[in-house]
């Protein structure tokens, strides 16, 4: 299983737009300049996060980018249905029906062991990436983030919104 890399780059773009101030957006340009990113595949993958109600925009003063809900209401897993899709990782071909051992009287009603394996090991990992929220990540993020680098995150985000900024992860 490979995730395009849309997913790693909106993901870190959400823990971005987590910590700023309510009402507060961020321009695409600057999201992909704090990763060194391209600004038009940046802008690509915001605008599928827009279509999936996960960030929102706006214009004017304070305009930009934002989440469009809390953090915590934003799993990873719907980070990766709005870049990669919702698709099942494993597509069983039913190769079990073909082939010299199969008889005509064979039953195929149950999925074969194979696509019930795989089944249960894409169930856990929506689990996990379900359980798992942008503002848990950027609460632990937080907490193991040096002092030099919240400073410069605070010096950064000044510069980008106009204004001072405060650093406060929201729960």
């Amino acid at each position: 299983m490979k995730l395009s890399e849309g997913v790693e780059w909106t993901a870190h773009a959400c823990l971005l737009l987590s910590i700023l101030p309510p009402g507060v957006g961020l321009a695409a340009k600057a999201i992909a300049e704090f990763h060194d990113l391209a600004p038009a595949y940046m802008a690509k993958h915001l605008q599928a996060l827009k279509r999936a109600g996960i960030v929102e925009t706006s214009k004017g003063p304070g305009g930009g980018y934002r989440l469009a809900r809390d953090a915590a209401e934003v799993s990873l897993l719907d980070i990766v249905g709005a870049i990669d899709g919702n698709e099942a990782m494993f597509r069983c071909s039913e190769i079990r029906r073909k082939g010299p051992c199969i008889s005509k009287q064979a039953s195929f009603r149950a999925p074969c062991h194979i696509a019930s394996a795989f089944g249960r090991a894409d169930n856990a990992w929506r689990a996990e990436l379900a359980a798992t929220t942008i503002a848990q990540i950027a609460k632990r993020t937080a907490e193991n983030s040096s002092e030099t680098n919240r400073d410069d995150l605070v010096q950064w985000l000044s510069m980008k919104l106009g204004e001072p900024f405060t650093l406060s992860v929201r729960s």
